[in-house]
């Protein structure tokens, strides 16, 4: 946790002194973004607090090791994909995203700061955040890199709590957000209101078992579907089992996340000159 002696990283509490001194240097940027959606009866709607403060753990880590590194605001509001049909939800539409992340790369590359890594926290950010790249890179040959963090945490939790385990608790309202947030943020996870795991729905049209969202299996064959999230999870929650996570696999799991994400901040500071 960020401790009162932690090197100042959220551009948004920095003053404009402060700015004008600590930017000139073309630090690295961390560029939060997540999603506001259902992620299951007990956890908080907003999944960017996740994203935003795994970025600000590893920024203040990566600036402790010598690269000075800071946060941007996070930007809460995920690509819209699945998950329309959540009471409360607010997302935007794919290519609004991609003009309002376009917009924000653009306003910080017009006064000198070049160097930004994007700390991903939502599926439907995946595709405007790698169109904008492209764009960038084909017309500036400047490289926008970003680290999708639930994934590389599907990836993390074999080696954490074992193979088995993982494939049980590994899915959308389970881990590795719901371990993570019992962690970070232990008081806004509803203990009393996790749902036991359940199989994922079969389409109500088409009776053909879901095997995710967007898809099904027809004679073992996947097949591409429409259907929003509610018909497919149940109460926000897909096949993994949330009653198995845990503080201890989310503290875990976060200080995987936090060296990842310094390393690779160090290790891109190092290829791309300030």
């Amino acid at each position: 946790m960020a401790a009162k002696t932690d090197p100042l990283v959220h551009m948004g509490t920095i003053s404009g002194g402060e700015a004008r001194e600590i930017l000139k240097t073309n630090p690295v940027i961390l560029l939060p973004m997540g999603s506001h959606e259902d992620q299951g009866p007990h956890a908080p709607m907003g999944d960017y607090l996740l994203a935003e403060k795994i970025a600000e753990l590893a920024a203040i880590r990566a600036t402790k090791a010598g690269t000075r590194t800071l946060v941007a605001p996070v930007l809460p509001f995920g690509g819209a994909d699945w998950f329309g049909s959540m009471t409360g939800g607010i997302a935007i539409s794919q290519a609004t995203l991609t003009t309002v992340i376009a917009e924000m790369v653009d306003s910080l590359h017009r006064n000198g700061l070049t160097r930004i890594i994007v700390i991903n926290g939502h599926g439907g950010n995946v595709g405007p955040i790698g169109e904008v790249a492209r764009e960038l890179y084909l017309r500036e040959q400047i490289v926008l890199p970003s680290l999708y963090l639930w994934r590389i945490g599907y990836g993390l939790l074999p080696s954490i709590v074992g193979a088995e385990k993982a494939a049980a608790v590994s899915g959308h309202g389970a881990d590795p957000l719901t371990s993570i947030g019992l962690h970070l943020f232990p008081e806004l996870i509803r203990k009393d209101l996790i749902p036991e795991g359940k199989p994922l729905k079969r389409d109500p049209i088409l009776d053909l078992p879901f095997t995710g969202l967007g898809t099904a299996s027809f004679e073992g064959a996947e097949v591409a579907m429409p259907n929003e999230y509610d018909e497919v999870y149940n109460l926000g929650v897909a096949k993994g089992d949330p009653k198995l996570c845990s503080a201890e696999t989310g503290a875990a799991l976060t200080e995987k996340l936090t060296e990842i994400c310094a390393r690779f901040i160090a290790h891109f500071a190092s290829k791309i000159e300030a």
